[in-house]
């Protein structure tokens, strides 16, 4: 059983409650045209160019090793859970402490359902808590079998779901009900992206009312942008929303206080 992670990041205090190491998985079946980790989308990330470093040796042409580092290998193979384990295991001092824990994310980390469900239950024998950030669109017994402690939900559209994300979001809402019917802890958290899903939001929020959940919105910013340029792709950019219009979202969601 193999994992493959792009990356993981320490100290992160929005993925979840606490202080959280973040655990980034390779691989997503969705398609966001404003997606902030592109390399992130196929199972087997490309290499990632920098021209800076590159110092023009054109060995990487020949299929030589770049020295000068210009080209990388974002992606790392774990062999099995345990060995991901021992290198999250250092960080679990001040996770605890914080009231923290560990988040899995990607891509898609459900995707790799299998080597995440181990994982997880790694981190619940050392009393860590742990969250999944996901988008749903995976069948409903991937998510149950994870069994995080928490989920972070992501939603970005209603109606627009194929043209925005390149999948239908009927199995996300439907996922999405589910988890909350059954009393899981749901953290539902929304992109909020002028010129993208800005205009559904409200239709969005009509729907999450209904439900009860717990919402968090999340501004666009442009940090993808530069990324997508190691990697030979392009991402849509969008304006950055304004303090004042996403204090008006907030006002949508009148069942919880912001």
């Amino acid at each position: 059983m193999t994992g493959k992670i792009f990356n993981i990041q320490s100290f992160s205090t929005t993925d979840g409650p606490g202080i959280r190491t973040v655990v980034f998985f390779q691989g997503c079946n969705l398609q966001c045209a404003w997606c902030h980790n592109p390399e992130s989308q196929p199972l087997d990330a490309p290499d990632a160019f920098l021209p800076e470093k590159c110092i023009g040796c054109e060995a990487c042409k020949t299929g030589g090793e770049c020295y000068a580092g210009a080209r990388t290998k974002t992606i790392r193979e774990f062999d099995s859970p345990e060995q991901l384990w021992k290198l999250l295991a250092v960080d679990v001092p001040y996770l605890k402490n914080s009231g923290g824990g560990i988040t899995f994310s990607g891509g898609e980390c459900m995707l790799q359902v299998d080597f995440l469900e181990e994982i997880i239950k790694l981190c619940r024998e050392k009393g860590l808590h742990t969250a999944v950030d996901t988008a749903g669109h995976v069948p409903y017994d991937w998510l149950i079998r994870a069994n995080p402690d928490m989920f972070l939900y992501d939603i970005k559209s209603l109606n627009k779901h194929k043209e925005l994300c390149g999948v239908d979001g009927t199995l996300i809402w439907e996922n999405l009900r589910r988890l909350v019917k059954e009393g899981r802890k749901v953290l539902v958290r929304i992109p909020c992206i002028p010129g993208a899903n800005w205009e559904e939001i409200p239709a969005i929020a009509k729907e999450l009312n209904e439900l009860k959940v717990e919402v968090e919105l999340l501004a666009y910013h442009r940090l993808g942008e530069g990324k997508a340029a190691w990697f030979g792709k392009e991402v849509q950019i969008y304006q950055n929303p304004k303090e004042e219009e996403m204090k008006e979202l907030w006002k949508l969601f009148d069942y919880q206080k912001k």
